[in-house]
């Protein structure tokens, strides 16, 4: 009898035992800190207003940097790119009609400045009166204010052929940004726009972000921030199914300078008020990881 009370003893407190190194290696393996994978979402706009002529993007559709996905109808600027060129050529063959009066007024001038010189050598021999003298001056004077007041003309003709080229280009860079261009390399999240539909500056055509690497944006108390660095290698845990973790590294790229209240998200409304830091563990995606998804970090440190 003795035997049997002691093995339910010895039983009993190597069933606390256990207990107790199984709450132990729980409490041991708890995360460090909570939060959601987000990424680097671009929204992409339109630079121009008409309608849409095509749109070559869908859904999940990995897109590289630099690809033309859309175009918006140029049909009007390109009307007005011609009007405009066609204006700077007839203002620019104004310059060949002021070219060929100044050489008009040269010639009158060369001719005048022969009579000039023949009487002012009658005047001196007496044969030719002052006024002749003064008359002939007088003409070369008007001559010389002719060829000016047309020279001024060069100016403005000059800066009207200049304001109607910077026109032309401004047009020009209109009908390029009728293209719609993907800036960067990654993934249509969502699409705003179709094909055919109209669209205006600004409006928002899709949006797209780099999935290959995603970043957990978790919060650490004032006490666990000494424990935290950038370029730190720490362990990112997620949902892999209903009752496993999936475990990776990440590297912290980024901790907050400034502190902020708990998000209401992360803890329980008591532990709200706690202010805590917001570090960016920065995470290679192998498909499996979502923005929005839940995930958990533990210092490997530690």
């Amino acid at each position: 009898m003795q035997n049997n009370t002691d093995m339910k003893t010895c039983f009993s407190l190597l069933s606390v035992l256990l207990l107790f190194m199984a709450a132990c290696t729980r409490a041991k393996d708890k995360p460090d800190a909570y939060g959601t994978f987000e990424a680097t979402e671009v929204t992409v706009s339109s630079q121009a207003n008409g309608r849409i002529l095509w749109l070559a993007l869908e859904e999940g559709q990995d897109l590289d940097s630099g690809k033309i996905v859309g175009v918006i109808d140029t049909t009007d600027l390109s009307l007005k790119r011609f009007q405009v060129i066609a204006q700077r050529d007839a203002t620019a063959s104004r310059r060949a009609d002021l070219e060929a009066q100044i050489a008009v007024y040269q010639q009158n001038k060369a001719n005048a400045l022969v009579d000039q010189e023949r009487i002012e050598k009658m005047f001196k021999d007496g044969s030719a009166t002052r006024k002749q003298v003064d008359d002939i001056h007088a003409a070369l004077n008007v001559i010389d204010k002719q060829i000016a007041s047309i020279e001024t003309q060069f100016n403005g003709l000059r800066d009207q052929v200049a304001g109607l080229e910077r026109q032309t280009d401004q047009i020009s860079n209109s009908m390029r940004d009728a293209r719609i261009i993907n800036p960067v390399k990654g993934t249509v999240l969502t699409k705003f726009a179709e094909a055919n539909e109209i669209t205006t500056y600004g409006k928002p055509v899709y949006k797209i972000a780099d999935l290959t690497e995603l970043n957990l944006r978790v919060y650490v108390s004032g006490a666990q921030l000494s424990h935290v660095k950038t370029g730190q290698k720490v362990e990112v845990r997620f949902d892999q199914d209903e009752k496993t973790l999936k475990k990776t590294e990440g590297i912290v790229s980024w901790i907050s300078p400034t502190a902020e209240f708990t998000p209401k998200t992360i803890q329980t409304k008591e532990e709200r008020v706690n202010l805590v830091y917001a570090v960016k563990v920065r995470v290679k995606n192998d498909g499996r990881l979502k923005i929005g998804m839940p995930g958990e970090i533990k210092f490997m440190n530690e």
